[in-house]
């Protein structure tokens, strides 16, 4: 798959807003849920190759409503869910961000895949591991993704990616090690979402 234009389409507060925001959207989507510093913002930009696609800041849990980026004039959109695991957030505030990201996962009817992402240098949290829970428990396909992979040596990559798969019950060739900063790892996402989209493009002209 070839990015060739990305855009911000717009951001929802509740999630009941979701269905008519996206009404008008062409393709399917692809949503992307993590820790609210594993570096969601970076990795959307990574993948458009845009620098400020996505809003970016050094102060996690910024990201506080749904978001939706349209990449290639409609070929799929991105979803970017509010982050988890802010302990800074007030409770009133993680009940939002809970409700919106369930709202969606629960309700969407364009969802074909959600990208776990995990920090490569940290074992999955408690959080990461009720996440895939989640997504398995309503037969949600995903795929993690392992961020900052330019912080580790080969070596170190290689034992954190067991580490990844043995703490959230995957395939190590479930898990494609990326870096916002070095570009790894962009090709094998892209050529992913390529074979995810034409599944489940052949699956609906079934």
């Amino acid at each position: 798959m070839i990015i060739k234009k990305a855009r911000f389409v717009t951001s929802i507060s509740l999630a009941s807003k979701y269905g008519a925001a996206a009404e008008g959207l062409p393709g399917s989507e692809i949503c992307v849920v993590g820790r609210s510093n594993v570096g969601k913002s970076s990795f959307i930009n990574f993948l458009a190759r845009q620098n400020k696609l996505a809003k970016t800041s050094s102060t996690p849990g910024r990201t506080r409503l749904i978001n939706l980026f349209s990449f290639n004039d409609g070929e799929f959109t991105l979803v970017d869910l509010p982050g988890y695991g802010y302990a800074a957030a007030s409770k009133s505030e993680k009940y939002k961000w809970d409700t919106l990201i369930g709202g969606y996962l629960e309700n969407s009817r364009k969802l074909v895949r959600a990208l776990v992402l995990v920090d490569c240098r940290r074992e999955p949290s408690v959080l990461d591991r009720q996440m895939v829970d989640y997504l398995y428990s309503y037969g949600i396909p995903f795929s993690v993704i392992a961020t900052k992979a330019d912080k580790l040596t080969r070596n170190q990559l290689f034992g954190s990616i067991q580490k990844i798969a043995t703490a959230l019950a995957v395939g190590r060739d479930n898990i494609i090690a990326v870096s916002a900063v070095s570009g790894k790892g962009r090709d094998e996402v892209l050529a992913h979402l390529e074979e995810v989209l034409r599944s489940a493009s052949e699956t609906e002209n079934e």
